[in-house]
């Protein structure tokens, strides 16, 4: 096997998780599946069992830095790139790519979101070696997942002819789409859920990128050259500053003819809302689904997900299907069915400048 080079994604806000969701520590800080580890932790350990963890990458931002840096201690001090601003994840992949071309151009980055959970790693290990053996001839590839239900939550990838086993070419990228369609797709068999998860070497993400998104490869040489001359965070500034913000996907995975894809079954969930964590840990309901990370007392209640920090008794009468999440500063109530619109609640507090809950 050639050398694999973790990157992991730590630098989104996780605004639908507000109120226990803050800028200063974000989801994949807390601890919403696995109760004392964070999601990023377990994301790092689900990577050393394939990597040395020397190559494990971390691209967050500079405002959490400090916090990830505590969240993965036992990783060394260069594992850790904090962008000075968000631009989206085509420039975290690139200058991501661009160390680990320094170490070894032909080396494998295999780019995670750090706010993922996997319920089967050997599964999802099997696909991750079977994508890092598709992409050595210089194909950009992308993990699959195959689809459990008409799920119009997430982007889907249409899947083409086979081109070795497992692996197969990607006919296109497709939007989220409404119920109909996705009942389509899941009925087809033609579809997988677009993971996020991508697989190529270093060179040959910087090929595609230099090809279709030329203003931010000039970027990333000015990087890589700071690099070299010890003044690689003002250089990052410059460039960060100058580009536009571009999602991978966008920039390079929608366009390229490159793509294989792999697709697979090891319990994959993007955890994106108060909803999907009460998924996550319905292992852990009461008789009445009611799902709780506190002391919960409840009367005719059903299908709740509590959640109180400091830990405190939350009541809940006569109520069905709720989102419950109290904090030192704020209180959350929603019905499931409405937790992805808890965004919303974060872009009304910045419309009122109350930055103090964000």
């Amino acid at each position: 096997m050639p050398r694999i080079f973790p990157v992991i994604m730590a630098g989104g806000a996780g605004t639908r998780f507000w109120p226990l969701s803050r800028l200063r520590r974000p989801k994949q800080l807390l601890d919403l599946v696995e109760p004392g580890t964070s999601m990023l932790d377990a994301t790092v350990r689900r990577v050393l069992s394939i990597c040395d963890p020397r190559d494990v990458l971390i691209v967050t931002s500079r405002d959490i830095a400090g916090e990830v840096r505590r969240e993965v201690s036992k990783l060394p001090e260069g594992a850790i790139l904090a962008e000075p601003v968000g631009r989206n994840t085509a420039p975290c992949v690139g200058w991501a790519a661009v160390h680990v071309a320094r170490r070894d151009p032909e080396g494998v980055m295999v780019v995670l979101p750090a706010d993922h959970t996997i319920g089967d790693e050997p599964a999802f290990h099997a696909v991750v070696e079977l994508a890092v053996r598709a992409c050595l001839d210089g194909s950009l590839g992308t993990i699959g997942v195959t689809p459990t239900r008409p799920e119009t939550g997430f982007g889907y990838i249409e899947v083409g002819g086979e081109v070795s086993p497992g692996v197969h070419r990607a006919v296109r990228f497709v939007e989220k789409p409404d119920l109909q369609r996705a009942r389509q797709y899941l009925d087809g068999g033609k579809h997988v859920w677009n993971s996020g998860m991508f697989v190529f070497t270093a060179a040959a993400i910087l090929r595609e990128i230099e090809r279709l998104m030329p203003a931010l490869h000039a970027g990333l040489r000015e990087i890589d050259a700071a690099i070299g001359s010890g003044d690689e965070v003002a250089a990052v500034e410059r460039v960060y500053d100058a580009i536009t913000g571009e999602s991978i996907d966008y920039g390079i995975m929608e366009k390229t003819d490159q793509i294989v894809v792999c697709p697979g079954r090891f319990g994959w969930n993007d955890v994106g809302s108060w909803a999907a964590a009460y998924e996550m840990r319905k292992r852990e309901a009461d008789a009445s689904r009611n799902v709780t990370a506190t002391d919960l007392v409840a009367v005719d209640a059903a299908g709740c997900l509590a959640w109180a920090s400091p830990r405190k008794l939350v009541a809940l009468v006569g109520v069905a299907d709720l989102v419950v999440v109290d904090t030192e500063d704020a209180l959350l109530v929603c019905p499931r069915s409405r937790a992805q619109d808890v965004k919303k609640v974060v872009d009304r507090l910045k419309e009122l400048k109350r930055d103090e809950l964000l």
